[in-house]
């Protein structure tokens, strides 16, 4: 999936993080956009690399040491290495003192040249978070997406089945939301996908009956959270009783459910009258939890039965 990204974009949504200042360079005019192909690249920014080159070379104090202890040729040699690679930008950190060479060669082949006076694992940490947010893929869902008992939990299900009421009652019950109706997921890295609310519909919640809800109003800043990584999946199905009898009693109805290529847990949440359903969420979300820590309970109880025959 090919992306349109700028230096100047970089600054936009940098600048306030890690007080990105535009030193010198320009973007090159006869090729203002770069398009990226997230797939071509393995990493897109850090440590400056000669040999699988990143979009945006970033010098700490340990790059530019070495750089400054080479012999002068062959340091201009790796610095023309440097600037006529396809870059978005180099970024210098920890308020190291811009060197005139860089400014130089930065004019020279325009190539945006930026300083931080931040250290430069976070400058990369920071920068590789919106990277990946923007490159990656992207799926929007239809369901709510919530902070419940600490990990990120997708309520999905038909049209009125009533996923915005169990998540309403989660919120009351001291869960956050993240995004209701449309919640936006990206993969930010291997096996993790991260979702949050696209911004026009973020703090909003539609109740069919109540209409739209405004949870920052209503239940104050605690009960919203920003983003979170997909974890589980709880699935809201209409069940008659004979659906029901039909459910394995002893084990949870668990499978997995791929979003852009990773496979999620999906466990399923049968809706009848009666039921108090969030009771029952908490309940999936505490033995997801203890499963992934190689806690099975069916497994104990077989393991006890079996014992007991044993003797």
């Amino acid at each position: 999936m090919k992306e349109i990204f700028t230096a100047e974009s970089i600054i936009v949504h940098l600048a306030s993080k890690i007080e990105l200042q535009w030193v010198a360079g320009s973007e090159d005019p006869g090729l203002p956009l770069h398009e990226v192909n997230a797939n071509e690249h393995s990493t897109l920014i850090g440590y400056l690399n000669l040999i699988h080159t990143n979009l945006i070379q970033v010098i700490g104090k340990t790059e530019c040491d070495y750089l400054h202890n080479l012999e002068e040729s062959f340091r201009l040699n790796i610095l023309t290495q440097v600037f006529t690679e396809k870059l978005v930008a180099v970024i210098l950190t920890d308020a190291i003192p811009i060197p005139s060479v860089l400014i130089e060669f930065a004019n020279l082949y325009n190539v945006p040249l930026l300083s931080s006076n931040a250290p430069s694992n976070e400058v990369i940490d920071t920068a590789r978070y919106f990277l990946n947010a923007m490159f990656s893929k992207k799926e929007i869902i239809h369901g709510v997406f919530m902070e419940v008992l600490g990990i990120g939990v997708l309520i999905t299900g038909k049209s009125s089945v009533g996923k915005s009421e169990l998540a309403l009652e989660l919120i009351t019950r001291g869960h956050r939301l993240i995004a209701d109706d449309a919640p936006e997921f990206a993969v930010v890295g291997p096996g993790i996908i991260d979702g949050r609310s696209p911004g026009i519909l973020k703090d909003f919640m539609e109740v069919r009956g109540l209409g739209v809800l405004n949870i920052r109003e209503m239940y104050g800043e605690n009960a919203l959270k920003l983003h979170k990584y997909l974890r589980l999946i709880l699935h809201m199905e209409r069940m008659n009783v004979k659906d029901r009898g039909k459910i394995d009693r002893l084990q949870s109805q668990t499978d997995h459910r791929a979003i852009l290529g990773i496979d999620i847990p999906q466990t399923l949440l049968p809706v009848a009258p009666g039921r108090n359903l969030a009771v029952l969420a908490e309940a999936a979300v505490h033995n997801h939890i203890l499963h992934a820590s190689g806690q099975d309970a069916s497994q104990q109880l077989i393991d006890l039965q079996q014992q007991a025959i044993n003797k």
